[in-house]
């Protein structure tokens, strides 16, 4: 057993360097998918009730609703609204911009300062995400005549956006390692 825990700590720096390969997959496989129109709408919700991002469009929450395609539908008034709303456009700068957190972050494996400045940009971008737990009413389970609605029941968009909490810590110890590398 010891001789595990040895190799265990070894690999530590290995392992953080595996993190910063999760970032990098997950923020590429996510922000590319920022260029369909499906993706585009589906953060329709989050952005719209958002303080912080709604002024990317140009409707007002909860217009939205009306307007929403179930995945994989098409519905060309819907795509007109979205189009007219900013949906698509601003999806797709989002996506370069999570595509880019994520390079930031890979490259931390060969430079420290880069690095740093990756795992801050996801750990703050997480931080952003989680803040949709508060703004977007989506994320807890709606009144349907089940037992088990609102706080603290997450819908699917909700479990969506817990998960960030793992950004954000993994954000965190990629641009610590970095800084400690920075440093010596």
């Amino acid at each position: 057993m010891k001789k595990f825990l040895i190799l265990l700590a070894k690999t530590q720096p290995g392992f953080i360097n595996l993190i910063r390969i999760a970032v990098f997959i997950v923020m590429a496989w996510i922000g590319g998918l920022k260029a369909l129109p499906y993706e585009a709408e589906g953060i329709v919700p989050f952005v719209a009730n958002s303080p912080l991002m709604s002024f990317f469009y140009t409707k007002e929450a909860p217009e939205y609703k009306i307007y929403q395609n179930k995945e994989g539908a098409l519905v060309p008034e819907n795509i007109v609204w979205h189009k007219a709303n900013g949906t698509y456009l601003f999806s797709y700068g989002l996506g370069v911009v999570i595509v880019l957190i994520g390079i930031l972050t890979l490259l931390g494996i060969w430079f420290a300062k880069i690095g740093v400045l990756g795992g801050l940009l996801t750990f703050g971008m997480a931080l952003v995400t989680l803040s949709f737990l508060i703004s977007t009413p989506e994320v807890y389970v709606a009144p349907l005549g089940g037992p088990h609605v609102g706080f603290p029941f997450l819908s699917g968009a909700g479990r969506l956006v817990i998960k960030d909490v793992i950004m954000m810590a993994a954000g965190l110890i990629v641009a610590s390692e970095a800084a400690k590398r920075t440093l010596s």
